[in-house]
């Protein structure tokens, strides 16, 4: 029971961690220390994605799950639910880069902009009686 819990965990874990990858770049909007956090979570996620690989937390979710006794992806409630976000059918190499380049997009448009907020504005006019 406990080794189907701590599957349970990883998978929620590792769907936080998609969603960081995926959104984080907002947070930065709000704290520039998420960017510390959530750009070495992009380029993991990006160099899982476009590489082929296996994130480690599957196959620590599958050893789990085995340990506890079931044959890998039973239909529990988390894994009915959220499995199929994680591994969605008919996920492909393409439809994998297109995800990448995706969540890369996205995250450039989000530092850009937060790059852009906190940029001193070099366009205001300097009032001549202020001092520089």
């Amino acid at each position: 029971m406990i080794y189907v819990l701590l599957a349970d965990s990883v998978l929620i874990i590792h769907l936080l961690f998609i969603a960081f990858v995926i959104g984080g770049g907002l947070l930065a909007l709000r704290s520039g220390r998420a960017a510390l956090l959530h750009l070495p979570a992009v380029c993991w996620g990006a160099y899982i994605e476009l590489s082929g690989k296996v994130c480690p937390l599957t196959p620590l979710e599958d050893r789990l799950r085995r340990a506890g006794g079931q044959a890998g992806y039973g239909e529990s409630f988390l894994e009915h639910y959220l499995i199929p976000i994680i591994y969605p059918p008919g996920l492909t190499r393409d439809i994998q880069f297109w995800l990448a380049g995706l969540v890369i997009l996205l995250n450039l448009l989000s530092y850009g902009f937060v790059l852009y907020r906190r940029w001193p504005n070099q366009t205001k006019s300097h009032d001549p009686g202020s001092t520089p």
